[in-house]
């Protein structure tokens, strides 16, 4: 197929709108693209949250990968279905959170699970926890690197944490987990200077410990717009995630990434409201709205168009001028620009092989809950 019209459908009648599509040969390339990165697929822990789905689990265990990140109950199950073998949930469970864990824990005990950490109060209960059940959780301590969302600060206290996290019954800690998700500059040079710079504070965390009589702490780092440069570490795990379907938020940040869009929005033209305008059937509800209006989707085939204003079932597009071709009906091809929770919108995909639909992967785990 011409690269330029890789996202042609031939059977597009058959698709009602809004739909999501995924295009299963560059999900498989993507991943081959992941594992070419680093020099070892041990050293990969993809995070689930984009695909949500068994079948890009599996696609990923067929390449090699065996480690996972997930940051739901729901991702965790989803995960133990597919039969992966070692699955880090990058939360701290509190609360009704631990019941839930334990049970995926112990309905799928070929996985070996593990979580994050971060104050000693939360520590404690899950400790606790777990201890009163006559069993030990993995954890890593999660470290602020700048993201200011979960962690503890990189220094001292972070030491010391752990040191005492080793000393609770039900808690064996064994890495350090650094998401650096606010390091996200255009300029990959000082991106890079940025992320080495707060590799560096996680690094000193885990000389101290180990210089204190600890194993080394195994340290996870990173999502997507750091990968290319955590990669090329050696001694630590990388967790990017976007990479499966990418998306055109990447593309633009992350043009070193050879990741390719696996992953579209079918939308239909339904109306005509004034000269120049467009109204298609894409609202709130069938693409991510977190960005402003002109940095929701974008249109492969209709580039031109211009987002002006979103509902929860409609999306209003301005054309350069009044005279346009569009007619109701007319089908656009869009590229989100924020796929994960894109993806969380819709219950299934269906998958595109040779420009034609050939089955559906069900997206599972954007359920808060599977069976525990």
């Amino acid at each position: 197929m011409n690269q330029e019209s890789w996202y042609k459908i031939d059977d597009i009648d058959e698709l009602d709108s809004p739909a999501l599509v995924l295009f299963t040969d560059r999900v498989r390339e993507n991943i081959h693209t992941l594992v070419s990165m680093v020099d070892d697929v041990q050293r990969v822990r993809p995070h689930v949250k984009t695909h949500k789905t068994i079948d890009a689990t599996k696609l990923m265990m067929n390449a090699g990968v065996n480690k996972f990140k997930c940051a739901t109950i729901a991702e965790a199950e989803m995960l133990g279905i597919a039969g992966a073998a070692d699955v880090l949930l990058a939360y701290q469970p509190v609360g009704p959170k631990l019941k839930r864990f334990l049970c995926v824990i112990e309905n799928y005990p070929a996985t070996n699970y593990s979580c994050l950490v971060d104050n000693i109060i939360a520590a404690t209960e899950i400790s606790n926890f777990f201890s009163s059940h006559h069993k030990k959780i993995k954890v890593y301590l999660d470290v602020n690197v700048g993201q200011n969302r979960t962690g503890i600060t990189a220094g001292p206290d972070a030491v010391d944490l752990y040191v005492r996290c080793a000393s609770l019954p039900g808690l064996l800690p064994v890495g350090l987990h650094e998401y650096d998700g606010h390091i996200r500059d255009k300029d990959f040079e000082m991106r890079k200077k940025n992320c080495d710079e707060a590799f560096a504070r996680v690094e000193k965390i885990q000389k101290e410990i180990k210089e204190k009589g600890f194993p080394e702490p195994i340290i996870v780092a990173g999502g997507s717009p750091t990968f290319s440069i955590h990669s090329k570490r050696k001694i630590i795990e990388c967790s990017p995630g976007t990479f499966v379907y990418w998306d055109k938020g990447y593309l633009e940040l992350c043009p070193e990434q050879d990741f390719k869009p696996a992953a579209l929005v079918i939308s239909r033209v339904i109306s005509l409201p004034s000269p120049g305008k467009i109204c298609v059937d894409l609202g709130h509800k069938s693409i991510a709205a977190e960005n402003e209006i002109t940095r929701r989707v974008y249109f492969i085939n209709a580039p031109e168009l211009k987002p002006i204003s979103q509902s929860e079932e409609h999306l209003v597009l301005e054309a350069p001028n009044a005279d346009h071709n569009f007619v109701p009906g007319d089908v656009l091809y869009g590229i989100p620009y924020h796929v994960c929770p894109t993806i969380a919108l819709y219950e299934r995909a269906l998958t595109i092989e040779d420009a034609k639909i050939t089955g559906e992967w069900k997206n599972i785990s954007r359920d808060r809950k599977i069976n525990c």
